[in-house]
């Protein structure tokens, strides 16, 4: 497959697109970019039409305004789906893109058609809570990459980490990288939004997977499944022995999980448009 080249909507996000078929857009998580989904555009491009953009303030993606909500950052995929003339998209966030995800889906409901979120947060104990706003502080006082080694050890395996030294070293290379005020507005987000219009998740209509790895100590299982309860019909996928970064660390085993349950989706939707016909 032919790397694709990134372009750029009117507003300024930079994005990736390849592949033909229903669109499948990826969100990253906090302090990453776009090339995180490396292992997901080769996996997904040959049966569906994969999109991948980096975030407000992160990447080649201009910078949010300080104190932009996260309905700031579900606006910004609304005008990329706009900007690609794309009515309906599957999106798959990952850890603060599953936020974002989340907010797409409650504010812009008519243009889902499904939702995957992969390692995200939901309803942090107070312990939890405490230990995400003290990165926090630690981000405002010394930068984005304050946090990179405690960081790297929570999203991946030892063994991962030492068979791979370049791709770590150029992911927290990505991590110093960062605007410092673009990456202190998202992860000040990330940091408090876990709950973020908890009472509404019920409205959402679109089939759901919410998954995450056995082993994700900020991203738990219990957290997916706490989350997964809130959306009707929504399905849990706990892989096993999976940390964090697990969309990197194993992408064969994230995109079985992606494709079957985008497959079954989409068959079920078609299936209940021929009833309905």
């Amino acid at each position: 497959m032919i790397r694709p080249t990134a372009e750029l909507t009117p507003a300024g996000t930079s994005y990736l697109a390849t592949g033909q078929g229903h669109p499948v857009v990826l969100i990253h998580g906090v302090g990453l970019n776009k090339e995180m989904w490396g292992g997901q555009i080769v996996g997904l491009a040959t049966q569906y039409r994969v999109i991948a953009y980096d975030m407000l303030g992160h990447g080649a993606s201009p910078r949010p305004a300080s104190g932009t909500a996260l309905l700031g950052y579900a606006d910004q995929l609304l005008e990329l789906l706009d900007h690609l003339q794309l009515p309906l998209a599957s999106v798959i966030g990952f850890s603060m893109g599953g936020l974002v995800a989340r907010a797409f889906a409650l504010h812009y409901p008519e243009r889902l058609k499904s939702l995957v979120v992969l390692n995200s947060v939901f309803n942090r104990s107070e312990e939890q809570r405490a230990g995400v706003i003290a990165r926090t502080a630690q981000a405002a006082e010394h930068g984005p990459d304050a946090n990179a080694e405690a960081a790297l050890s929570r999203w991946f395996s030892r063994e991962y980490q030492a068979a791979n030294p370049a791709q770590i070293a150029a992911i927290r290379q990505t991590l110093a990288g960062n605007d410092p005020q673009g990456y202190l507005t998202t992860y000040e987000l990330f940091a408090t939004q876990d709950m973020y219009r908890a009472d509404d998740l019920g409205s959402i209509q679109a089939p759901t997977l919410i998954a995450t790895g056995e082993l994700d100590p900020g991203s738990t299982p219990e957290m997916a499944e706490q989350l997964a309860a809130r959306i009707p019909g929504a399905k849990v996928a706990v892989l096993p022995e999976q940390r964090h970064m697990m969309p990197v660390e194993s992408p064969r085993l994230v995109n079985q999980t992606l494709l079957e349950f985008l497959e079954t989706a989409h068959a079920r939707q078609n299936h209940i448009k021929g009833i309905v016909a």
